[in-house]
């Protein structure tokens, strides 16, 4: 058992992961950041929520690009092949569920 302060936990460098767990296949990582992340598509279902900070969530649908501000306790959900890309607005921390090895 533990518990996982996350104001605690500050990377050093963006994207920096506490890998808290493995499920069946799937992990669950503490991110911290304070950088954007590459566009990218996931083989897998992802589960992104923000619990410090705030992220615009970029995203493309048939080729028509939106933004989702997400603030604490907002939760992003991506299937399989949906195209994303995250930017925190300063620092932020997520918690990120997904299929191991995903990028």
């Amino acid at each position: 058992m533990r518990v996982i302060k996350r104001r605690d936990f500050t990377g050093d460098r963006p994207w920096a992961a506490l890998d808290i767990e493995a499920i069946d296949g799937a992990t669950v990582r503490l991110h911290w950041t304070d950088q954007p992340y590459l566009w990218h598509v996931n083989d897998g279902p992802e589960v992104f929520t923000v619990l410090d900070g705030q992220v615009d969530m970029h995203v493309r649908d048939n080729g028509v690009e939106r933004v989702i501000r997400l603030e604490p306790g907002d939760v992003f959900h991506a299937e399989s092949g949906d195209e994303h890309k995250a930017e925190p607005l300063g620092p932020a921390r997520v918690l990120v569920i997904e299929r191991a090895g995903s990028i």
